[in-house]
């Protein structure tokens, strides 16, 4: 059993790093693509991506 949850430990500890990185690296993106000066797309990339993790986490591991 405790294999078990060190798997969905992992598993959710990827959700959050891979959600902040590719939605915070979209927004980083915009930001230097569109207006160096303001850093308000990587802003909500990260809140974008951090809340759907968390959904995602939630979906998968939440409702048992």
């Amino acid at each position: 059993m405790a294999s078990n949850e060190e798997g969905a430990l992992w598993s959710i500890l990827g959700y959050l790093i891979s959600g902040l990185l590719i939605w915070g690296g979209i927004g980083y993106g915009l930001d230097r693509w569109l207006d160096p000066h303001h850093h308000w797309f990587m802003l909500v990339g990260f809140l974008l991506g951090m809340g759907a993790s968390i959904y995602l986490v939630w979906l998968r591991f939440g409702r048992e």
